[in-house]
This record gives C-alpha cells, structure tokens and sequence, in this order.
C-alpha cells in the first residue's frame, strides 16, 4: 500500500533535519514549533519508523532518517524547479502569450529587453495552429493574423501586412520576375494556401497548377524547407526579413504586395481590467510594430 504522506510534514522533516533543529526549522518554514514537532511525530507514526534521535539539547537524524533525507529533500527540490519553470518564481508575475509560430519566431529577439526592463514579469509563450482562441486555453494575450477588414470589436489591429516570396540563397540569381516564380517548386502552407495566387495575381499570373508542390503547416517550417533549397515560398514579410537577420539561406525574391491581413491584439471580454504586469506587455508589443 502507498503511503499517504502530508506535503507539510515532508517539508518539516527536510527543514529540521537540515537545522537539526525543530525551533530553527519553525522559524523558516513560518510555524510554531509545536507544528513542526507534531508533524515530524506523525510522519514518524506514518512511516513506522524513528526518523530522529532526541536529547535534552540536540536532536540527530537516525539512520533511516539520513537516508530518508536524501529522497524527501530530492522530491522537493523537483517539485519547486516544476513549479518555477511552469509557473515562474512567485515574486514574478507570468503571463501567457499565445500566437503563431512565426510570430514568435519574429518577437523572439526583441524580448531580451522587454524582460530586461521588466525583471518582475515573466513570459510563457504558446503556438496556436488551427484552433480559434475559444476552443483553446485562456491566455493572457492573444495574437492573430485576420482581415484587415474583419469587423471584430474585440480586434485591435496592430499592424497591416504584406507578402513576399522567398527562395533559398543558392536560387535567388534564377528568379529575375515573378514569372521566374512558377518555374520554381512550391512550398504551401496550410491555412495560407492562397499567399501564391494572392502575390501572383498582382502581376496577372495564376498558381502553376500542373506542378508538384510541397505542403507544411506553418510559415516557420516552409522557411526551413525554402533554406534547404526544396522550392520558394510566399511568406508574410516582417517573418521573410526576421529570418533573414538571424542568418537563414533566404533571400527576397520580388516585392511586397498587400496581404489585406492584420495582426491583431484579441481583447478578452473576461479579461475587462487587464492586470498590470498584462497591460505593461501589451503596451510595449503595440511598439514593436
């Protein structure tokens, strides 16, 4: 049978025989120093063991107790390094961030000094693929990329968009115009598929129909895939140049032509007073754009 051991008691087990110190132990943890003696008590009634050699003025672990030690404060030591990396230290107040791929990708190298201003706020960072914001968990902020024309009130638009083509480093000399573009394979990405006949429509040219294609589900992968010399893609652009500048084999290969798409900051209606640590973010992603 399994052991029903109380958190507490662990903990003032670890503490005193640490201090080896029931008072010291009391003080640390925030307890009277009857607590802790009647959690070790109980602890050892559990057990059905001594854990501690008690003396008019000192107290010793037992065998069983040094070796017990090791696992419980081991145990411990996880489940604080658990509790701060899924929900960060408790003087630090995280936030979730949810968007897609790409955009993190794109936000990435400007947060070091958001978080160097901020020491006090952490970030937790999730992709969205697919799912509408309500079927997923709620978040803090939400980034999506929608008509610019979508009407929604709980939408505030951050930036309009553009598209550009890219290809690999080693194929940027074969592309001269965009008709250049359908001699070369394609790489499609999913929920964007129409990125291709949206650049080439601008220049009165259709999608080459006949043609092999590659297919990913995010903007982040078909870059990979264009870096591996596997075709061209059309991209949003802030993402083109963001992986430009941190040293992917791309390169631009035409203009930019509007997307009729924005990225837009998703203002929750349960979220009416946005906390502080919240609304500092927000304030500084509206100047990224």
């Amino acid at each position: 049978m399994r052991h029903n051991l109380n958190l507490n008691w662990l903990r003032s087990f670890e503490a005193a025989a640490r201090l080896l110190s029931f008072t010291a132990a009391s003080r640390e943890i925030g307890l009277t120093q009857t607590a802790v003696s009647q959690h070790i008590k109980a602890l050892e009634a559990q057990l059905g063991d001594q854990l501690f050699l008690r003396r008019a003025k000192s107290l010793h672990l037992t065998d069983v107790g040094e070796a017990y030690l090791v696992t419980v404060r081991g145990a411990l030591d996880t489940i604080e390094m658990s509790t701060t990396g899924l929900f960060g230290p408790r003087q630090v107040s995280t936030l979730t961030l949810r968007a897609s791929m790409a955009f993190i990708m794109w936000l990435s190298p400007k947060l070091d000094g958001f978080l160097q201003a901020n020491p006090d706020i952490g970030l937790k960072l999730v992709t969205s693929i697919w799912q509408k914001p309500s079927e997923q968990n709620p978040v803090d902020v939400d980034i999506v990329l929608a008509p610019v024309d979508t009407g929604r009130s709980d939408f505030e638009m951050l930036s309009e968009e553009a598209i550009v083509p890219i290809c690999g480093q080693a194929k940027f000399a074969q592309i001269a115009s965009p008709l250049d573009l359908l001699k070369q394979p394609s790489i499609y990405v999913m929920g964007f598929d129409d990125h291709w006949a949206r650049y080439l429509s601008a220049y009165e040219l259709k999608p080459n129909r006949a043609q092999g294609r590659l297919v990913t589900d995010t903007s982040t992968a078909a870059i990979e895939m264009v870096a591996s010399g596997l075709g061209c893609a059309v991209v949003v652009e802030r993402f083109a140049r963001q992986a430009i500048d941190s040293g992917q084999r791309i390169a631009v290969a035409g203009d930019p032509v509007a997307l009729g798409h924005a990225h837009f900051l998703v203002k929750s209606r349960a979220r009416a007073g946005l906390q502080p640590h919240v609304e500092t973010f927000t304030s500084w992603l509206r100047e990224q754009f």
